[in-house]
């Protein structure tokens, strides 16, 4: 693996929440979501109802933007990953991990859904401010 696929890992697998972008009615539309990340694979499996805007708004388009950032207030560590995929219901093994990451879930009455990551940039300020590592499938 190399050290930029490890960067994307580290990072992806720390955090817990997304913002994710659709097309909704030929507008953008955004939401916020928990999420777990699947190294091996490059994909992310939220929870969300199939009632929900931004799930019917994937059915009509199946592409995705999302944003993961660390939440900081000093500019030398800034760091955040852009993301470009698809997204698909989940399986049972992707639900899985899901569910092991936020085992409250279980709890609520929820479908399960998979982001294929195509292309995914990432700034990192502690690295050099503004540099930015590209990963694309």
């Amino acid at each position: 693996m190399c050290a930029a696929q490890d960067k994307f890992d580290e990072f992806l697998g720390r955090m817990k929440l997304l913002s994710l972008g659709v097309l909704r009615n030929n507008l953008p539309y955004c939401c916020s979501a928990f999420y777990a990340y699947d190294p091996q694979n490059k994909e992310l499996i939220i929870a969300s109802a199939s009632d929900s805007e931004h799930i019917k708004a994937v059915f009509a388009n199946r592409g995705v933007a999302a944003t993961v950032a660390l939440d900081t207030k000093f500019v030398g560590r800034i760091k955040g990953v852009q993301i470009c995929g698809h997204i698909r219901s989940a399986d049972e093994r992707e639900t899985s991990l899901y569910l092991k990451r936020f085992p409250f879930a279980r709890a609520m009455e929820t479908d399960f859904f998979t982001i294929r990551i195509d292309w995914m940039k990432m700034t990192d300020n502690t690295l050099t401010f503004g540099k930015k590592i590209i990963w694309e499938r």
